[in-house]
């Protein structure tokens, strides 16, 4: 019985090592693959490991040009140009209604801080498509009934607005989404490990073949848009996004008076607060971007207040201390990601 237990223990070690020897066989090894370029205005660069050798990039360049097609307003004939011009045989497709839905949920929690109606007074300061207007307190206030979510909704596939003038714009938050959409394209070709960005709406999942994390950085803000970039802090992104907005790189200076690309939609001003610039980390990009918006409108005090209430968010805060220096906050969750302060 022995010898016929031991015969039995030998077969099933021998089995054993010629499966882990085919198995090492057929694994093949993962390779690093990076693709980059430029869509909506910016620039992309996306980072994957796989042990595919299919090129993506042509699938990839046709995703962008399907988003452009929706939401892009540069393009006459995208869906949101459209139906911004009133065409009544345009109708929502599947992207613009679920960045119109986001758009509301933010704009109802944020207390109106994210607009994507706020096209209007962006245009009209000159950080639009249009030529930026002579903005007196008269042109704001012509403008302001334009502007307002609560104003618009969908039913049946179609915009309906208050006023024929208003606008939707997606700017705010259409990147932040185009970096989740590309990962779950990434996904569906058995991909996941990945670091996507478009624009600065990053979107890190899984990890670098050698299995550390991903890595990014958060910039110092420059004293002018020409300013070399440096490195604030630099923190791990796995299965997470973040997404950062800021005042420094955008704005105009009018009688010796710089004003912000961020625009109060409550007063249709630039925002005047001393808010440089905010991180989000969120579970998702398009979460991350458009938040990353609000903040920039609410400032620091509110948008704490607002994060009290929101433990899935963490924000990464850097103001003008008005004494040619910068004052530094972030949420005590933010120091789970963070590698150098």
């Amino acid at each position: 019985m022995k010898r016929a237990y031991s015969t039995i223990l030998r077969s099933f070690v021998v089995c054993g090592i010629a499966y882990l020897l085919m198995t090492c066989a057929v694994e093949k090894p993962l390779k690093i693959y990076r693709m980059t370029g430029a869509a909506q205005g910016t620039y992309y660069a996306i980072t994957y490991s796989s042990d595919s050798n299919e090129d993506l990039q042509p699938q990839v360049d046709s995703l962008f040009k399907q988003f452009d097609r929706s939401v892009s307003s540069y393009l006459p004939s995208s869906v949101i140009s459209r139906i911004n011009n009133n065409d009544t045989t345009a109708r929502t497709d599947a992207i613009y209604t679920l960045l119109f839905q986001k758009s509301m949920e933010v704009s109802a929690n944020s207390g109106g801080a994210f607009d994507v109606t706020v096209g209007p007074l962006v245009n009209g300061w000159g950080f639009g498509f249009a030529h930026k207007a002579q903005m007196t307190q008269a042109v704001v206030d012509s403008l302001l009934p334009l502007v307002g979510y609560k104003k618009v909704r969908l039913e049946n596939g179609k915009l309906l607005k208050a006023d024929p003038r208003m606008r939707i714009d997606f700017d705010a938050i259409a990147q932040g989404y185009c970096s989740d959409w590309l990962g779950r394209f990434l996904e569906s070709k058995g991909i996941n490990n990945y670091l996507i960005d478009v624009g600065g709406e990053v979107l890190g999942k899984g990890t670098k073949p050698d299995g550390r994390p991903w890595s990014v950085g958060i910039e110092t803000p420059a004293q002018n848009a020409t300013d070399e970039r440096k490195v604030q802090a630099i923190l791990t992104l796995r299965d997470m996004a973040i997404s950062t907005s800021g005042s420094y790189r955008k704005y105009f200076e009018e009688n010796g008076v710089r004003y912000s690309h961020t625009i109060d939609p409550a007063n249709g001003y630039p925002v005047k607060h001393n808010l440089l610039s905010v991180s989000v980390l969120a579970p998702d990009c398009i979460t991350a971007d458009a938040y990353a918006t609000a903040f920039m409108v609410m400032g620091v005090e509110k948008s704490r207040a607002f994060l009290l209430n929101h433990p899935e968010l963490n924000a990464y805060f850097i103001s003008d201390d008005q004494k040619g220096g910068y004052l530094f906050y972030h949420t005590p969750g933010f120091d789970e990601y963070l590698t150098q302060p």
